[in-house]
């Protein structure tokens, strides 16, 4: 055999070691389409969870001093933001996931 016809077979040999890896790459999971609504219900339980732990302190404050429910107001208004940033960070934790999933497959292909 010549050194030529060895590099070819060694050539070939390569393309269907890659073809097989290729074949046993694990493929994307077949509930991907719940991911979005896992999604949704996290960010609503971290919304409302944010209006109740504030709503729960304005109104226990409330009872304490006696007071018009003005704690009731300021804690839920409170409780409010805080929901709507704990659920901006999740978005924005999502999105570069997806960012460097992309990335990754990119890289692959």
């Amino acid at each position: 055999m010549s050194e030529a016809d060895h590099k070819d077979q060694m050539k070939r040999l390569e393309e269907r070691i890659a073809g097989a890896k290729k074949a046993l790459d694990p493929k994307p999971r077949a509930d991907e389409h719940y991911s979005g609504a896992n999604l949704a219900w996290r960010m609503v339980i971290e919304m409302v969870s944010g209006l109740g732990i504030g709503f729960g302190i304005g109104y226990g404050l409330d009872s304490l001093f006696g007071t018009i429910p003005i704690f009731l107001v300021l804690f839920t208004m409170l409780g409010l933001a805080a929901g709507v940033k704990t659920m901006l960070n999740s978005a924005k934790e999502i999105e570069e996931k997806q960012v460097a999933e992309a990335a990754e497959r990119d890289e692959r292909d």
